[in-house]
């Protein structure tokens, strides 16, 4: 798939070019009226999907900064809109908060365009149904980034498109889950249950049930959770025979990885390995661990090793670096997030690094926390994460272990803040007990108000331009 976007990345590169490149003879340009012809454009468009995630106000950084907020890890860096974010003192113009907010709805109006025009194209129905596939699935995950952050946004659905009414009211929260559902039980029905070589990297049947088994798990729909999820673990998409495997360049898209921003050097712009790293080692050391975090690991967990990089560590950075120490003060904390960063053998960061978003034993845990939580046993599936790791399974699992093997499975991969939230919707935590205790220096007592911290706060510039339509989150 990697390659596929090329042709995609190509054509958007024209739209930073000199102002001499762009008077030149157009040779070749594509316009609605004459682009939906076949089975190539079709593909081409559902390539196009995927081009706004590796964008740096996307999962290049962005997006990232809503995690700022949990337990992990420190904001690092110099940019005050984060620390607002980290503090929970942010307000409605604070920049982050709009970053990444239009890349979701360019997503959106793709996947709409798809759902219009491919329908009418004679192509092989297999292919069809994936491109569909794509654009339901995709659609849906741009409109659950926008759930987890926001709560509720305007729905532009494809009649929306059509007529181009884009200034509309928010629905209610469970109208926004519903569509979402929808999105991803069509993507479900059409995409294939797994993909060629070629196609690697695309969303799976796997990779819609994955999401949607957390979708159920955010909406107490405890029973279809389970179902979802036991699609995910009954099929193709076991656990990788190592943790690491799901981060190290070679085997990042083995079956676990259900959904990752695919990374390609040289064509890919996706800086996110540069925000986790040291600056010595060609990072820009935002987003460092905090000793909370690595507290929270049990003895002889090969996960640590895995996830963070600690002082003594000897890392091969390439090049006439080659084995470097990782020594006291590269970081504030002394820690840097191991899972997103590689060297090339000729020195510098492997702009190959893929960014998960979603692996099978975040799916495995959800479907141990729906059983738990509805008066079952989830201790199949949570030890079948802990026993990947080598550690004793758990009898009788309870929701502070499944709790616990979240944080430690899942650190650095945008789940723990969101996991807190939700988790305080259903009484299992306090967050506002939670993130008032002082973690030390750079996780100090924080002030969480609820209900308004639930969601972030729609950017004020969007409220602005819909004169009135569009209305702001509670309490901001």
């Amino acid at each position: 798939m990697r390659h596929y976007i090329l042709f995609f990345i190509s054509l958007t590169g024209l739209c930073s070019c000199s102002q001499d490149f762009l008077n030149t003879e157009p040779y070749g340009q594509s316009t609605s009226d004459q682009f939906w012809r076949n089975a190539d454009d079709a593909v081409s468009a559902s390539n196009a999907l995927y081009e706004p995630l590796d964008d740096e106000s996307f999962y290049g950084h962005t997006e990232q900064t809503f995690e700022i907020c949990s337990d992990d890890f420190w904001r690092a860096g110099d940019h005050g809109e984060d620390q607002a974010i980290e503090d929970f003192t942010f307000d409605a113009n604070n920049a982050q908060l709009r970053e990444s907010y239009t890349r979701k709805y360019e997503i959106i109006n793709r996947a709409n365009a798809i759902l219009i025009n491919v329908p009418d194209i004679d192509m092989d129905a297999g292919i069809k149904n994936r491109v569909l596939g794509e654009a339901h699935f995709m659609r849906g995950f741009a409109m659950w980034r926008q759930h987890v952050i926001y709560g509720s946004l305007p729905i532009i659905d494809v009649e929306r498109y059509r007529n181009n009414e884009f200034n509309v009211a928010k629905p209610s929260v469970e109208e926004f889950r519903a569509f979402i559902e929808a999105d991803w039980k069509k993507a479900s029905e059409l995409l294939p249950v797994s993909h060629s070589e070629d196609n690697i990297g695309r969303p799976s049947g796997g990779t819609a049930n994955g999401f949607l088994a957390k979708l159920y798990v955010y909406w107490n729909k405890l029973d279809q959770a389970i179902a979802a999820g036991n699609k995910v673990i009954n099929g193709p998409y076991g656990l990788a025979d190592n943790f690491a495997d799901n981060f190290t360049i070679e085997t990042e898209n083995n079956p676990e990885v259900l959904f990752a921003v695919q990374c390609l050097d040289g064509w890919t712009s996706a800086p996110y390995r540069v925000y986790t790293t040291p600056r010595p080692w060609g990072g820009w050391d935002f987003h460092e661990p905090v000793q909370d975090l690595i507290d929270e690991y049990e003895d002889n967990d090969p996960r640590l090793d895995a996830t963070v990089f600690k002082v003594g560590d000897m890392v091969d950075l390439g090049g006439n670096k080659g084995l470097t120490e990782y020594v006291e003060g590269l970081s504030q904390t002394n820690y840097h997030f191991r899972k997103f960063a590689s060297w090339n053998e000729a020195g510098g960061l492997d702009s190959d690094q893929n960014i998960p978003i979603l692996r099978s034993a975040d799916v495995y845990l959800l479907v141990a926390e729906a059983k738990i939580r509805s008066g079952q046993s989830g201790d199949v599936e949570l030890n079948a994460v802990r026993t990947r790791a080598g550690l004793t399974p758990k009898s009788n699992a309870t929701m502070a272990d499944v709790i616990h093997e979240r944080r430690v499975e899942l650190a650095g991969e945008n789940q723990r803040h969101a996991d807190l939230v939700r988790w305080d919707k259903t009484n299992e935590v306090d967050i506002v007990e939670h993130y008032n205790i002082d973690r030390g220096q750079y996780k100090p007592a924080r002030n969480f108000q609820r209900p308004k911290h639930y969601y972030f706060a729609i950017p004020q510039n969007e409220i602005d331009l819909s004169n009135g339509i569009l209305m702001q989150n509670e309490g901001y």
